[in-house]
């Protein structure tokens, strides 16, 4: 900071016609003035700041019209954030004499907006813009600052609703708070704490603490997470993974690093986490590479760099990782979230679609506001939507994150009334900038006959389109898993482990209007003979036996199986409610049965392993009285004649 403030205000001084060494050329005829001017530039360049802003207003105070050490002081003051300090001295330089150094009502506009006096600088910038003889490079910084101006007199007089609270003293310190994750049920969040280091002295230990909210929506005393994630190192700027269960997280000068930060990752068993692994190439490179996201998917990961090929300084990318485990080339966003300016803190909403990130080179309030941007059908993405004031302000805003409801959102501020340095907030987002809603189910996976807890692997996949939307597994140690849901969709879940027969879950959210979260307990059967499984997911058309095509996906997981397990004989078995004649109810069943059966055999599934049974009306599992009922007895399921 101290050595930028230097260098950019002797490049100032190297603009101003005026300031040469010799005393003739100087505005103003007082030695004495002169002396504490020059005297006061010199400690500058030591970076003796009070002193030499001490003299530069001596010099001042002697003579109130040189503009030298004004415009100095201006410059000096600027970058030490005494906004109103400085606007009071450019003003006066401009005042005294405005063709003396034009450049001054730029500088003074630059320091109006920092100071959020928009309107002050729109009528600045423009006196500027209506000078002879501007510089190409200054006047195009002249034309981006009207914009910021512009931007920010508009959204001053169009505030959006902003209630923001702070998260309290469990999670809050008399340090430095920031960067928070939250898993889909918005009950773990984990942070980065800055503190100093226990030996003491000038050097900040960034380390990672969670807190978890109790049923009265209280948060935890924060504790530190230990070894292996925290180190002597600086952790920091992390992301999990909806379920909790894994962290992707930013690592700097390290010696398994790639560049000058990296992406590590590293993965929870129970209460306990692995030892961190780098990434690797082609995510991280020689550049800058942090500030993670992982999608819901749990194999898409977006993140900001500084390599080459982007659209300017820092800019967001994302990889994706395959079925062997490599990561993609990384895919720049473009153009309608990334800019020549610098796009940061990307965090992409359960809902998998919405992005939320800072960028100082969008329209914005004056520094790094933060804006949100939608995935398009194509995969192509929006154009970037600035939250607003107050949400933005002249300051910089970033590290913006919202929970899987879509209601709230926390970010981190030194505002006053906090319990130390930068505390974390939430508040509720207003409607048009929240994401879609995600609902979630939780429970723990387990051995059906020994309730030991089990690993089993978790697939979510869109309904309509095919696509796989979530992939992961439950704890190994607990058998604990959470996997969102985002709603407006109807899904497919399915649960699965070598040995065991795969649980069929349907999730139909597409007219659902709430988020009300699925609590299950998942038992998994051992594959025996008698053992069946209901294919939640096998659909026909009303009072038909013709498949519709959103029963490919269940078809093609019950085909796996049964290639995965050769020896196994299945019925497939047909079932409806009580609606109609018995008769009727009878050769419908038989034939969805059939057409299973015809759906594998046409796979490859050998004819002699399967049968087909209609059952009709007569096996129902739930009561024929609702509408509910009904649907749960209308079913298609497969029982294990043989293993």
């Amino acid at each position: 900071m101290l050595k930028r403030i230097i260098q950019y205000t002797i490049l100032v001084l190297m603009f101003l016609p005026l300031l040469a060494y010799s005393q003739d050329k100087y505005s103003t005829q007082s030695k004495k003035a002169i002396k504490y001017y020059e005297d006061g530039w010199a400690l500058l360049r030591q970076q003796r700041f009070d002193e030499g802003i001490e003299l530069l207003k001596k010099a001042v105070e002697t003579d109130e019209n040189f503009i030298e050490p004004r415009l100095m002081l201006g410059d000096v003051l600027s970058d030490l954030g005494r906004y109103d300090e400085s606007i009071v001295h450019f003003s006066k330089a401009i005042e005294i004499d405005p063709t003396y150094f034009t450049g001054a009502f730029l500088n003074l506009s630059e320091v109006q907006v920092k100071a959020a006096r928009y309107e002050d600088a729109k009528v600045n910038l423009e006196k500027y813009l209506g000078l002879p003889n501007r510089h190409p490079t200054m006047e195009a910084k002249a034309k981006e600052l009207l914009v910021t101006a512009e931007f920010g007199s508009t959204a001053i007089k169009n505030p959006v609703p902003f209630d923001p609270k702070n998260l309290g003293p469990n999670v809050n310190s008399e340090h430095f708070e920031y960067f928070p994750a939250l898993t889909a049920d918005e009950q773990t969040i984990i942070i980065t704490r800055n503190q100093r280091n226990k030996n003491g002295g000038r050097d900040y230990q960034e380390d990672f603490y969670g807190s978890w909210r109790d049923e009265s929506g209280e948060w935890s005393l924060a504790r530190n997470l230990g070894e292996p994630l925290n180190t002597d190192n600086n952790e920091g700027a992390q992301t999990i993974s909806p379920d909790g269960r894994w962290m992707f997280f930013t690592g700097c000068n390290r010696r398994s690093g790639q560049g000058s930060c990296d992406i590590y990752f590293s993965r929870r068993e129970g209460n306990d986490w692995t030892e961190p692994v780098n990434i690797g190439p082609p995510v991280n490179s020689r550049k800058w590479e942090s500030q993670p996201s992982i999608a819901p998917d749990g194999r898409t990961l977006y993140f900001s760099s500084s390599r080459d090929g982007g659209e300017g300084k820092k800019d967001i990318w994302y990889s994706v990782i395959n079925e062997r485990g490599f990561w993609s080339q990384p895919v720049n966003l473009g153009t309608n979230v990334n800019t020549s300016g610098s796009e940061e803190s990307p965090f992409i909403h359960p809902d998998g679609k919405t992005l939320y990130f800072a960028s100082t080179g969008h329209p914005g309030m004056g520094m790094s506001d933060i804006f949100v941007s939608r995935k398009q059908e194509d995969g192509s993405w929006s154009k970037a939507m600035n939250l607003g004031y107050p949400i933005n302000t002249a300051n910089d805003e970033n590290s913006l994150i919202v929970g899987a409801s879509g209601e709230k959102a926390y970010f981190a501020s030194d505002r006053e009334g906090g319990y130390g340095n930068l505390d974390l907030y939430e508040f509720e987002l207003y409607p048009k900038a929240r994401p879609g809603r995600v609902t979630f189910m939780k429970g723990k996976v387990f051995h059906a006959e020994t309730k030991e807890a089990l690993q089993a692997k978790f697939e979510l996949i869109d309904l309509e389109t095919g696509e796989s939307v979530y992939n992961s597994s439950s704890d190994s140690k607990t058998g604990e898993f959470l996997v969102g849901l985002p709603v407006n969709h109807d899904y497919a879940l399915n649960v699965s482990k070598d040995g065991f027969l795969f649980y069929s879950e349907n999730f139909a959210l597409k007219e659902r209007s709430d988020a009300t979260p699925y609590k299950k307990d998942v038992a998994m059967q051992p594959i025996k003979k008698n053992e069946k499984v209901i294919l939640k997911n096998i659909f026909f058309e009303t009072a038909s036996f013709e498949l519709l095509e959103e029963s490919n996906i269940e078809l093609k997981k019950l085909l796996t199986f049964l290639e995965k397990n050769p020896t196994l004989k299945i019925e497939i078995g047909g079932h409806t409610d009580n609606v109609g004649s018995d008769d009727a109810n009878q050769r419908l069943s038989e034939n969805r049965a059939r057409a299973v059966k015809d759906y594998l055999i046409q796979s490859g599934i050998v004819a002699e392993r399967l049968t087909s049974k209609g059952y009709g009306e007569s096996s129902p599992i739930d009561n024929n009285d609702t509408e509910e009922g009904r649907a749960n007895n209308r079913r298609t399921e497969f029982t294990i004649t043989s293993n």
